[in-house]
Formats: C-alpha cells, sequence, structure tokens
C-alpha cells in the first residue's frame, strides 16, 4: 500500500479506515468539484452529495439530456464535452479556474467492452473502452491536477473497479484499463502529495448503475447477487478525499464499509547483498 494508507487490524475496524462521512462532507463546503460522467450513476451519487453538503459543482458529460436534468435539479453548472479527448481539457480546465476554489476531482466516466475474444475485437471499440476509462484520468490529472495545487490543495479521486484489482474473465479490455487505473493512481500519488494533492481510486464490485447492460443484470438476479448503490460508492469518493493517505485504492462491496486494499509486496531479489532490495528513489515500489 501507498505511503501514510492505513490497513485494518483485529483492533481497527473496518469503518474506522477513512474519515466519518459527516467530517469528508464538511470539507466539501464552498469548495468547487469537477465530477465527470456527471448524469448519471455514481457521478450524479457523487454531484447530490456535494451539492447536499453546500459545495459548488461542475458536471461533465458527453449525454447532454442528463447534464440539462443535473443543472435543472441541482443548481449545477455543466459541460457537456467528451473527456476521453485530449482537447476537451483546456475548456474543462479554464471552467473550473474561473469557479476558483477547486478541491475535489473525481474522474468517474467509464465504458464496458464487453467482448471476451480479443480476436472478434474491434479497434474503434478498443479505443473507445481505452479513451474513457484511462486515457480519461491521464488527461485529467494532467489538466485539473496542477490547478488543484495552485488553489490550495485537495483531492483528485479516480473510480476503476475491482476489475481493478482482480480479472474478469469476461472483459479482459474493461479489466486492463482498470489495472492501468489502480498502478497509475498509485504511481502518481507520492509525487502529486508533494504539491498538496492527495490522489486516490475507488474499486468497487458490481454496481446499480446504467453500465450494467440486461443480460448482466439478469445474471446477477438469477444469483441473488446484490448490487451497491450509487450513493454508497459516492460516500466512499468523498471520504477517501478526506484521507490523509494517499495512493488508496478503496474497495466498495455491498453491505460492507469501504475499505482500502491491502497490497502485498512482490517478491525480491535474492543476489547476495542485495536480499529483498527495493530500486532507489523514483524507482521503487511505494509500497
Amino acid at each position: 500500500m501507498a505511503e501514510g494508507a492505513r490497513t485494518p487490524s483485529v483492533e481497527e475496524p473496518e469503518d474506522e479506515l477513512l474519515p466519518p462521512l459527516g467530517v469528508a462532507l464538511g470539507a466539501l463546503e464552498g469548495r468547487l468539484a469537477v465530477v465527470t460522467g456527471a448524469a448519471s450513476g455514481i457521478g450524479r451519487a457523487t454531484a447530490e452529495l456535494v451539492v447536499g453538503a453546500g459545495g459548488r459543482l461542475l458536471g461533465v458529460d458527453r449525454e447532454r439530456e442528463g447534464l440539462v436534468r443535473l443543472r435543472d435539479e441541482l443548481g449545477a453548472a455543466v459541460v457537456v464535452a467528451d473527456v476521453a479527448q485530449e482537447g476537451s481539457w483546456p475548456a474543462l480546465r479554464a471552467a473550473a479556474e474561473r469557479a476558483g476554489g477547486l478541491g475535489l476531482v473525481h474522474l468517474n466516466a467509464g465504458v464496458a467492452c464487453g467482448v471476451e475474444d480479443l480476436a472478434a475485437l474491434p479497434v474503434d471499440q478498443y479505443r473507445r473502452v481505452l479513451g474513457v476509462n484511462l486515457d480519461q484520468v491521464v488527461f485529467g490529472l494532467g489538466a485539473l491536477g496542477p490547478l488543484l495545487a495552485a488553489q490550495g490543495g485537495g483531492a483528485v479521486v479516480a473510480t476503476a473497479s475491482l476489475a481493478g484489482l482482480v480479472p474478469l474473465p469476461g472483459d479482459p479490455i474493461y479489466t486492463a484499463t482498470k489495472h492501468a487505473v489502480v498502478g497509475l493512481v498509485r504511481a502518481v500519488a507520492p509525487s502529486m502529495a508533494e504539491r498538496g494533492v492527495r490522489v486516490h481510486a475507488v474499486c468497487p464490485g458490481m454496481v446499480d448503475t446504467p453500465l450494467l447492460g440486461p443480460e448482466v443484470r439478469r445474471m446477477l438476479a438469477e444469483a441473488h447477487f446484490p448490487l451497491i448503490d450509487a450513493r454508497a460508492v459516492a460516500e466512499a469518493v468523498v471520504r477517501v478525499a478526506a484521507a490523509d493517505a494517499v495512493g488508496q485504492a478503496v474497495v466498495v462491496q455491498a453491505g460492507r464499509p469501504p475499505v482500502p486494499f491491502r497490497f502485498r509486496r512482490p517478491p525480491g531479489p535474492r543476489t547476495p547483498g542485495a536480499e529483498g532490495a527495493v530500486p532507489p528513489g523514483r524507482l521503487g515500489d511505494p509500497g
């Protein structure tokens, strides 16, 4: 686990690993939150928490109709944009800079691929999934990370998935992108923390959002598998955003508190004189 992250012990209840929800919501008051994929699902739930806590919202999505509802129902500022495209981010940064007081960036937009056989995977579909799920996080960190640092610091939380920690054989491309998001977050977290920006990921299991298609929903229902309410994921987002630790990958599952995933170090070298050594500086595993 990245430096500063805490792990569960026999004496420490899981729910105490992150700041209480009330404290986390209080930290949002008066601050600006940029939320991508804000028109529905987890992004909409985060938007509602932000506004309900007295924060200001800049909601971003490709889906215009959902953004109009967000604007009308929550009084939020909205921008229709394709976050998978690098060219969308200068305008989003400018909008956030004009609003001022940026405190939270939730890089949440995501799409499934749904193709198991890579030989049958259309290249344009592959590029689209990669763009939304991974490029968005890269572009968002690059555009809004420096702005967060310049405006007093804050947090970036990327929506990954449990498929970023364990394989999802039915959707290997989705799995690859979410593993990449977790790795990216953990890799950039130490250097961004030096500038006052805390970077985390949330890794929910099966969430009740439009991302789940009818066939998947049918299979889960037949198996009596519980879906996670989107608000539970949004609550994990704001709680980890308020945490002192950095680089956490917070698992969210139905019926249990969110908990930082415990990463194990891989085996080290056995070369005499360097047993178990870790590469120096930025080349090393942050833990």
